[in-house]
């Protein structure tokens, strides 16, 4: 399911039961695993907004869409928090996968209601 376009060994994340979970085993979902050059250009392309991001999700219709996440920007990431990179890299899919489902975080409550969804999910799956 996940395309790695990086050197970068991906994640142990079981993909395809995270993304049926959340969304449903119908969703056609690409999910594609870059670096911080392919993030940049995608970034200022989509969101004209300069350097790599770690998380873009595009819905493709009702029932599919794209993830990208950036592997080097998530690993830094979880150095700096101190945290596990699994985890980020999880809470990223999961983030990337509430866009499609047309979670926003464009102002503090959206966000508020995002972050509480995201936490609800990685607990459950971690």
């Amino acid at each position: 399911m996940a395309k790695n376009l990086t050197k970068t060994m991906a994640p142990a994340i079981k993909w395809e039961s995270v993304k049926n979970k959340i969304l449903s085993g119908s969703y056609e979902l690409d999910l594609v695993l870059v670096g911080d050059r392919f993030m940049s250009g995608l970034n200022r392309k989509y969101c004209r907004k300069s350097g790599p991001t770690n998380v873009l999700a595009f819905p493709l219709g009702r029932n599919a869409g794209q993830i990208f996440i950036d592997l080097p920007f998530s690993r830094r990431e979880s150095k700096k928090s101190g945290g596990s990179w699994n985890k980020r890299v999880l809470y990223l899919y999961i983030h990337g996968l509430l866009h499609l489902k047309g979670y926003v975080h464009k102002n503090k409550k959206e966000e508020s209601i995002m972050k509480k969804e995201e936490s609800k999910w990685l607990e459950m799956l971690s």
